[in-house]
């Protein structure tokens, strides 16, 4: 991802994950990045950022998709967030 628009950095949240881009004429599977993050400063929201690798991925310009989440916005996705992680890790004990 050379021209990222995001800054990739240590201190990213997930610097390369698998992500999905969907359309109505098209899929495609591209890595990506993506940051939870706030101001250093009188935060006065929680930052939800991702961006695909555009490298491969011929149907959208370079571009990046932000979240911007109240605290209680940010505190009811991470809770979906860890129920999710729960039923996933379960599922693979069972297997």
């Amino acid at each position: 991802m050379t021209d990222r628009l995001m800054k990739v950095n240590a201190y990213t949240t997930l610097d390369l994950v698998d992500a999905v881009a969907t359309g109505q004429d098209f899929e495609t599977e591209a890595f990506a990045v993506a940051n939870a993050t706030s101001d250093k400063e009188n935060p006065d929201c929680v930052r939800l950022q991702f961006e695909l690798d555009n490298m491969t991925e011929e149907h959208l310009p370079a571009h990046m998709e932000e979240l911007e989440l109240t605290a209680d916005q940010a505190r009811t996705l991470a809770s979906a967030l860890e129920k999710h992680a729960t039923r996933v890790e379960e599922a693979a004990v069972d297997e």
